[in-house]
């Protein structure tokens, strides 16, 4: 069925509908053809209202597909938990009043001129989601079958709907799978979507939690999606479902340098990581270092010399109760504790000091989240992020002090450049051996300030336009959304009795 302009707004008149906000480059005008070479420019929204068992069940709002057209979007993503829609526990049995209510999200997307994206989030046998499925679906032969039921239930179900309204995205991230296997499970269910509905368009997430392409599935005809989250220490910062304990405070564009300093009995990782973090003079004056220490890992000793000779040591133990952390986590996996102390400890660099080190003596390991350098010619500390980066190299940095001001280099930029040659260019690669690429995923929680996540941002979608690419916010309603997200620092429009950001929505529009 081919959705035009005229088709939206002929049904939206007919249910006594307006639409205010139509943009040359709304959906509305044409619903696009998509293949699985080419993904259309889709942006719009995940929608959530199946998204995890434990929140509920409740049937997808009619209202949000209103609101989305009339925001100029075109796209949908529904990440859901086949959970909602089994009888009993059993995973063979679908409960079909469920059924009936993503039906409505099909037929919501059809009369307001959205395309409908159906994700599993939780399929049978895999998820990103706490608690983990007991059977694995690249594992287990029984779970796959199960798995793969499920899809052919929902080819069947909206096979009469075309590519241009609906598609299938069949696993949420998946990472830790063995390549052969992850392959061998993809085309057993994309063999058998396509057995019911053979031109069925199928998007898969890249590897690695969708962060990586995987180039052999250009061989079963598809499409793949990549995500928008990073740096994680923007994205999730203070989120609670990640280990956001020792990112620090968010800016953009941001310096980072390895945080992570493990003790040299730590030889399962390499060499270079474990050499001391290193700044290189010379120091003409008296400077103060400062350390912000994040998290620490069993007892150990945090080491500051200055051309060799030790100027600062401290003896961390980590331990249950109150103490000089700020919080108590014991790993039972590990019998130990990895406490989260987010706290300065400082010490003076004599004038003169040609090179400072700052190491773990022994140990465990100890984490940085932040770095500062105050001269005693100069009232403005130089600062520079620490995110700990497991079994990645140590940093490196040279300090230099002019009659101005102080400066630090070295590390790793996060920039507009440094996204598109991590976040873009390897997908660039996947175009050129055939398959269309989009953005399933992207935003930062509300936690992150305004101003920030707005260059970030900015950055990002400047790239995803110049790339041709469509993306998906996580979601419309809530903590990442353009409504009701709850941002302390944000100055909120009423829109239909919800509250939206404002400047988050022009800057979607904005290319």
């Amino acid at each position: 069925m081919k959705t035009t302009r005229r088709h939206v707004l002929k049904t939206g008149l007919a249910a006594g509908l307006a639409f205010p906000f139509l943009p040359d480059f709304s959906i509305a005008k044409t619903l696009p053809m998509p293949t699985w070479q080419k993904l259309p420019f889709w942006r719009g929204f995940n929608l959530q209202e199946k998204f995890v068992l434990q929140y509920g069940t409740g049937p997808f709002q009619e209202a949000d597909f209103r609101m989305i057209s009339e925001l100029g979007f075109n796209f949908v993503r529904l990440p859901m938990d086949y959970r909602t829609w089994i009888v009993d526990n059993d995973w063979r049995k679908f409960d079909e009043k469920i059924l009936k209510e993503i039906d409505d999200a099909v037929t919501y997307g059809e009369k307001y001129g959205i395309h409908v994206n159906i994700n599993f989030h939780r399929a049978p046998g895999y998820t990103v989601a706490p608690p983990a499925e007991e059977k694995s679906v690249w594992t287990d032969d029984e779970t796959l079958e199960v798995c793969t039921l499920h899809w052919v239930t929902f080819a069947k179900r909206y096979k009469k709907f075309p590519n241009e309204l609906v598609s299938f995205n069949l696993f949420n991230e998946p990472a830790g799978v063995e390549p052969m296997r992850y392959m061998d499970v993809h085309r057993k269910i994309i063999d058998a979507i396509r057995s019911e509905d053979s031109g069925r368009l199928i998007i898969c997430d890249g590897i690695d939690h969708g962060t990586r392409p995987f180039l052999p599935l250009v061989d079963l005809k598809v499409a793949q999606a990549t995500r928008g989250y990073a740096p994680l220490e923007i994205s999730h910062y203070k989120a609670g479902w990640v280990n956001s304990d020792d990112f620090p405070y968010p800016t953009w564009p941001m310096v980072f340098i390895n945080g992570m300093l493990p003790s040299p009995s730590k030889t399962e990782l390499p060499e270079a990581s474990r050499k001391p973090l290193v700044f290189d003079g010379p120091f003409p004056s008296v400077t103060k270092l400062r350390l912000h220490v994040g998290t620490v890992s069993s007892r150990s000793q945090l080491v500051v010399q200055a051309d060799g000779k030790t100027i600062f040591e401290h003896q961390f133990i980590p331990g249950p109760g109150q103490g000089e952390w700020k919080k108590s986590a014991y790993q039972p996996q590990w019998n130990t504790y990895h406490n989260l102390y987010d706290r300065d400890y400082e010490t003076t660099i004599p004038a003169g000091t040609k090179q400072v080190t700052v190491f773990t003596a022994d140990g465990g390991w100890i984490s940085l989240m932040e770095i500062g350098l105050l001269s005693e010619k100069h009232d403005k500390e130089t600062t520079v992020n620490a995110s700990p980066s497991w079994g990645q190299p140590s940093s490196q940095l040279e300090y230099r002090e002019t009659a101005a001001d102080t400066r630090l280099t070295g590390g790793t930029v996060y920039d507009r450049k440094w996204l598109k040659y991590s976040m873009i260019e390897p997908w660039q690669k996947l175009e050129k051996a055939g398959s269309g690429v989009m953005v399933g995923e992207f935003g930062s929680l509300h936690q992150t300030p305004h101003d920030v996540v707005l260059r970030w941002l900015g950055d990002s979608i400047a790239n995803w336009n110049e790339a041709g690419w469509g993306y998906a916010m996580w979601n419309f309603r809530g903590a990442f959304g353009i409504l009701d997200s709850e941002r302390a620092d944000v100055d909120y429009e009423d829109f239909h009795g919800h509250k939206l950001d404002r400047k988050l929505l022009e800057l979607m529009h904005q290319y």
